[in-house]
């Protein structure tokens, strides 16, 4: 049993970089379906549900502090990456699709959890994966602990979105020997002549990691005493806030132009990931079933709305499955579904899911906050 902060840390640390490692070098057909952000969680909450680490004082107090620190950090620089300008370049109909997409899950989270009757516990952490499939893991972190989602309801969440989004992945897969039907459906079929000329906001250039570990960490300790200062609904919800404000303040300068900032920004990811795993004890899974199934009940009322909106907006199967696929997979998938339709489009997955950084905070909030009101 593990009962020093230190090694806790590093026990922690050291789980997160063997998965990172293994998933970027060992190509493992295996973390094509289970990404390595779930491994980090799945391997880190046995450790703790087998009794590895102690409840100490100690552990808890490294834990909270640990959290505390990094989630800002986390989300500033994964904010630096987003290029407004590119987005707003995507043009009419890729911009609606994305609008849409948005919009779509929205009333899908909202419908399901007033079908479902979700609890308090449960809706918080349907907040957190919307969090998620609006944004990224980065995001479902952010909203979870915002909403103050428990560590089993959280991992169930992290289980339905990578189960569902693995399914939801290889059915739009599925779909794209489709598309020429599809567009006749839509009457879209003119829709794709202009989008290869959309470029993606590539960084170039040295990596400045010492810099933007800086700069994450000066961000992190400004929005945590400003927040001592001025509160919106709750204190972490509050630096969450401020740091998403800072982010995207930071993209709109020369700070844009760092190159780092993603790989520094996943290094503190698989940590926190690895933190909350390590305070995970399941005592069952009875309830996971009804997790994952509400899940794809959320997807599929997405999807039909999505449809819906490719019919009357006459947008075509590329553009609404890329910007479906932006928001639930994030920058890992929509690069590779729109390589799937033709290589000159990766760089409209990428913007795409970029912004889903963005949005994936503030929709997650707010859809998390609506499903509690709901449950309540």
């Amino acid at each position: 049993m593990i009962t020093s902060p230190l090694t806790y840390l590093f026990t922690l640390a050291f789980s997160a970089t063997a998965f990172a490692l293994l998933e970027q070098k060992a190509h493992l057909k295996i973390f094509k379906y289970i990404p390595a952000v779930v491994m980090i969680y799945a391997y880190t909450m046995f450790l703790a549900s087998v009794g590895f680490f102690d409840s100490n004082k100690e552990i808890s107090a490294i834990y909270t502090l640990a959290k505390t620190n990094l989630l800002p950090a986390m989300l500033f620089l994964m904010l630096l990456q987003i290029d407004l300008k590119h987005f707003f370049k995507l043009g009419k109909k890729l911009t609606i699709a994305y609008i849409m997409a948005v919009v779509s899950l929205f009333i899908a989270f909202v419908v399901v959890s007033y079908l479902f009757a979700f609890d308090r516990d449960m809706a918080a952490a349907f907040g957190a994966l919307a969090g998620s499939w609006m944004g990224g893991t980065a995001n479902m972190i952010a909203v979870g602990s915002a909403l103050g989602v428990s560590q089993e309801a959280f991992g169930f969440a992290l289980v339905v979105d990578s189960v569902n989004y693995t399914l939801w992945v290889m059915l739009l897969l599925f779909l794209v020997p489709f598309a020429a039907a599809f567009n006749r459906f839509t009457k879209s079929e003119a829709n794709l002549a202009s989008m290869s000329a959309i470029g993606c906001a590539c960084q170039m250039g040295a990596k400045r990691y010492w810099l933007l570990i800086f700069l994450a960490l000066l961000i992190s300790l400004v929005s945590q005493i400003l927040a001592n200062y001025i509160e919106f609904l709750n204190s972490t919800t509050t630096v969450v806030l401020l740091a998403t404000i800072f982010g995207v303040g930071g993209s709109l300068t020369r700070l844009k132009n760092l190159n780092g900032a993603n790989e520094v920004a996943t290094s503190m990811l698989y940590l926190l990931v690895a933190l909350i795993g390590s305070q995970a004890v399941f005592e069952s899974f009875s309830g996971l079933g009804v997790y994952v199934f509400a899940g794809f009940c959320i997807l599929a009322v997405h999807g039909v709305l999505m449809v819906v909106a490719a019919r009357l907006f006459g947008l075509d199967l590329f553009s609404i499955a890329v910007a479906s696929l932006s928001n639930i997979g994030g920058v890992a998938s929509a690069p590779i579904l729109a390589a799937a339709y033709d290589k000159n489009l990766v760089g409209i997955g990428v913007i795409m899911a970029i912004m889903g950084y963005l949005i994936g905070t503030f929709g997650g909030l707010i859809v998390g906050n609506i499903l509690i009101g709901i449950a309540q």
